[in-house]
């Protein structure tokens, strides 16, 4: 048997619960399950038409990437809440604990910022996106129905990132 810190960061990772946050993350394991979900589905269904009658569905392809776009946002504030997003572990988690403390909050505050941002940035995209009537290369539906979800998961992170600079923060 193994001790703890022995163990890979992938079990060490499965074996710690997670944190308590003010926004369950059930609700990002569950976006993710959908829209895993629902690739699985466009993906088969495209499969079956393609074989079955060498056409397919000119929607799909469209589709696909907007939910693997927003599956990489859901997954991405999921990351931040659990404190799993990409760092340098060799300065992450290695000296004395107020350190760790401060170079976790100065990274949850850099997440925010980026994200924040990303969010603001994002939302005048959306504005020209319905303004000018742009739609969609391959099937012609309003562009902004796509890119209205990156602010609004922007800000999803950006708040996930709030709450574990605010977290990090009330640790001792």
């Amino acid at each position: 048997m193994t001790h703890l810190h022995e163990q890979a960061p992938a079990e060490v990772a499965a074996a710690e619960p997670d944190e308590q946050t003010a926004v369950p993350l059930k609700i990002e394991d569950w976006l993710t399950v959908i829209v895993m979900g629902l690739l699985s589905l466009i993906t088969f269904a495209n499969v079956l038409v393609r074989y079955f009658t060498d056409q397919s569905f000119a929607w799909t392809e469209e589709f696909s990437v907007f939910l693997m776009i927003v599956l990489a946002l859901v997954a991405g504030s999921a990351s931040v809440a659990r404190n799993r997003q990409i760092r340098i572990e060799y300065f992450a988690d290695s000296g004395p604990e107020k350190r760790q403390r401060a170079l976790a909050r100065f990274g949850a505050l850099m997440v925010f910022v980026l994200f924040a941002l990303i969010a603001v940035l994002s939302v005048r995209v959306v504005w020209d996106d319905f303004r000018f009537g742009e739609t969609s290369p391959g099937i012609g539906v309003p562009q902004w129905w796509y890119t209205i979800w990156l602010p609004v998961l922007s800000v999803a992170i950006a708040g996930r990132a709030l709450g574990l600079f605010i977290r990090r923060g009330r640790k001792p």
